[in-house]
């Protein structure tokens, strides 16, 4: 009997919840009296997790923080290798725009190795005889003439550049044709400009660039810009310094001229 009025009890308090919502402030109440029941049932969780973060051992976080400047280390060095290549993407174009301004055919060629003497200026390029290099060949940069070819092998040549002790070319200036030799003197951002008369019109500010005589480099290459220019009354020839236009020093990539006359055509 205690049941079945049980039963008829628990009936009646669920259809009174279900249609008239009656039971609702008895069970937020009843759910209030219980919270802490559910936060002492939810505890060894908490603690496990609690555990998980605090307690990690000092092992595990020297190898996560190992892990982590290893490769803040790689990022590092893939942007500086990306910082490369966009500047030397950028020394390449200014390098090819250059060519529409060439009458003769070039082949670009990159630098590989640089004479460790400090006396002799020589640099070593990929190119040699399988790319039809040949002796005596000029090649320039994006700005002006860099050198001519002095030993070839196979695969790689060897160049001298314009500012070596032991190299000279003719030049004239752009503004006026007057022509003169240009020497080199050991040192990258300078020429000495030999035999010049006193008083001939030679300014600050001249471009020199090559005459084309003696047929080894071609007529026209920008060869260096005038900076000194001194004249003493008791001598004969003006002392006359020029910065070379070629980077010299920065030039990673070069073009290689080819002449209509040169042997690599025959």
């Amino acid at each position: 009997m205690r049941l079945i009025i049980a039963a008829l009890v628990v009936i009646a308090l669920v259809i009174a919840d279900l249609r008239y919502n009656r039971l609702g402030y008895a069970r937020g109440a009843l759910d209030t009296l219980l919270t802490p029941i559910y936060w002492i049932a939810d505890l060894p969780t908490r603690i496990g997790q609690w555990q998980e973060t605090h307690l990690q051992s000092r092992d595990d976080l020297l190898q996560e923080t190992e892990r982590l400047r290893r490769e803040n280390l790689v990022m590092q060095g893939r942007s500086l290798q990306m910082a490369s290549l966009q500047a030397d993407n950028t020394r390449l174009r200014a390098l090819l725009n250059s060519t529409a301004l060439l009458r003769d055919d070039v082949l670009v060629a990159e630098l590989i190795g640089v004479s460790p003497d400090p006396v002799r200026h020589q640099v070593v390029l990929d190119k040699g005889e399988a790319d039809a290099v040949y002796l005596g060949q000029p090649l320039i940069d994006s700005d002006g003439l860099v050198g001519q070819v002095v030993e070839v092998g196979e695969l790689t040549s060897r160049v001298l550049l314009i500012t070596d002790s032991t190299h000279s070319l003719p030049v004239q200036v752009n503004r006026n044709g007057v022509r003169a030799i240009a020497e080199g003197v050991g040192s990258l951002d300078r020429l000495e400009i030999r035999h010049v008369a006193a008083t001939t019109d030679i300014q600050v500010g001249d471009l020199l660039e090559s005459s084309g005589l003696g047929g080894r480099f071609p007529t026209g290459y920008p060869v260096a810009t005038v900076v000194e220019v001194e004249r003493d009354p008791g001598q004969p020839f003006a002392r006359i310094l020029a910065k070379p236009t070629a980077a010299l020093d920065r030039s990673r990539h070069v073009l290689l001229v080819f002449s209509s006359d040169s042997p690599g055509d025959d």
